[in-house]
């Protein structure tokens, strides 16, 4: 049986209870919430363990600060503000890979079609593109389920047309990592789309680039995997086969591996 789990919404108002029932501090009021809803056998991995700023003057709730820096970077997407955006992803990135809480938190309001849009946006901006990449793979980061079809094709448009460019593929290989990481049904679909020819290619093309040569590898070991338990029978073994037979892997791991000891 899995452990019970509780909304943000939830803690937060334990927290502001504390603080004006019991005219706890704020850092006590958060420690004495965490004990409490621990003990009752509550996972709290998911939740922001921080005191949300006080209602204003008009009794409306304030937001966690990743929830108004995603408000900051939802509007410069809507108004295409490719000035701003550059600003606004390194904040929300920055926050994002703090904590899985903060990431989560963002997922649940709208923070991947926001990320996503900024993606689409930067396509014809090779830096943007870069930086909206790199946002993107710290959202997913422990959230695989966020991806949806458009968000492929995105990462594989970029991978395909940026092939060149061994910093973006970094970032789409990434995102790509985040995204098959314990997801059955991302894996597949990334496979059934052309992914295994661009990490062996990458790996061909970039085999001067360490951080690349490891992303790839990382990535295509992670289509071998079995670690999603929502699904009783993955495709791993297929996936290798595919791996060594059909785009050359394990030669090319040899390979990359001969020049890294060179």
């Amino acid at each position: 049986m899995g452990s019970k789990q509780i909304a943000q919404e939830t803690f937060d108002d334990a927290v502001q209870e504390n603080i004006t029932e019991f005219e706890m501090e704020p850092e006590e009021a958060v420690r004495e919430a965490v004990q409490q809803f621990e003990s009752q056998g509550v996972d709290l991995s998911n939740i922001v363990k921080a005191v949300r700023p006080p209602a204003s003057e008009n009794g409306q709730r304030q937001k966690h600060q990743i929830l108004l820096t995603l408000e900051s970077l939802g509007r410069a997407v809507a108004e295409q503000d490719v000035a701003q955006l550059p600003e606004q992803l390194s904040s929300f990135a920055a926050q994002c890979k703090e904590q899985l809480a903060f990431r989560y938190l963002a997922g649940r309001n709208g923070a991947y079609p926001a990320v996503l849009s900024a993606c689409q946006l930067a396509a014809g901006h090779r830096d943007l593109l870069l930086q909206a990449l790199s946002t993107l793979a710290a959202l997913l980061d422990g959230q695989p389920d966020l991806l949806d079809g458009t968000g492929q094709e995105v990462l594989l448009r970029s991978l395909r047309e940026r092939r060149g460019d061994a910093e973006v593929t970094l970032a789409g290989m990434r995102c790509v990592r985040h995204a098959c990481l314990k997801h059955e049904h991302n894996r597949q679909s990334f496979v059934k789309a052309g992914i295994l020819p661009l990490l062996t290619g990458a790996i061909t093309q970039h085999g001067s680039s360490a951080e690349v040569v490891r992303m790839a590898a990382s990535a295509l070991r992670v289509m071998t995997f079995d670690d999603d338990i929502r699904v009783p029978f993955g495709h791993a073994h297929d996936h290798a086969k595919m791996i060594v037979l059909e785009n050359d892997g394990l030669r090319v791991l040899i390979e990359a591996a001969k020049g890294k000891m060179d």
